[in-house]
């Protein structure tokens, strides 16, 4: 089943990140960590269909989407285009990453869109203690919702760039070296990149970490 939609509002989060409110159909029930695919809604985009995470809540009375723009791909860099009133059709939520209790969430990019959703959620509860992010960008410039972030997780929250060096900022990539300083963690949450995901896991393997502890998603 598809939904019509209408943009509601629109700002930007990084110099190529902008965050989508779109109208939330009576309907319309979904847990933090789920995607819809989402199209606009003109004749020659409606199966040009895109999967997106949920990043609002809920119990807002509308439905979120932060939205990198690739220029490259079509998709995107239409839907950077438009403006509110246009009309999206988004489908019935599905995905696999769902909150199982405190861990170490792992991301990259826009990766970390299922993770701010469901550390929205915990804050909603007052039970985001224990959980504690890695979170990989080539520069500062390009981490999604950073202040925000911080302001959940504080010193739990660990920023990590791959191309720009910053104070304040780790730099690299996140390696097994760095894994190893939290195998106390009970489980481990990816999400980005498919090569950042598997090469993530393997490392997690190769640290003996069960995989009934690890959620992901490919």
């Amino acid at each position: 089943m598809a939904f019509s939609v209408k943009i509601i509002s629109l700002h930007p989060i990084t110099h190529d990140v902008k965050c989508f409110r779109v109208e939330k159909p009576s309907t319309f029930n979904f847990f933090p960590g789920q995607a819809v695919d989402v199209a606009i809604n003109t004749r020659d985009m409606k199966d040009k269909k895109r999967p997106f995470t949920l990043t609002s809540l809920n119990t807002n009375p509308y439905l979120e989407f932060i939205i990198k723009n690739y220029e490259q791909e079509t998709t995107t860099s239409k839907l950077h285009s438009l403006g509110v009133g246009d009309n999206l059709l988004i489908s019935e939520p599905f995905g696999t990453i769902r909150y199982k209790g405190p861990g170490l969430f792992i991301a990259a990019g826009t990766g970390i869109t299922p993770f701010l959703a469901i550390f929205r959620q915990l804050r909603e509860e007052n039970n985001i203690e224990g959980n504690k992010l890695l979170f990989s960008n080539k520069t500062h410039q390009d981490i999604i919702a950073e202040k925000e972030l911080v302001e959940m997780l504080g010193k739990n929250a660990v920023f990590t760039l791959t191309r720009k060096q910053a104070e304040g900022y780790a730099h690299g990539r996140i390696a097994k070296e760095t894994l190893k300083q939290y195998l106390d963690i009970a489980r481990y949450y990816i999400c980005g990149p498919i090569q950042f995901v598997v090469d993530i896991k393997n490392m997690l393997d190769a640290l003996q970490v069960k995989p009934e502890n690890v959620v992901l998603e490919l």
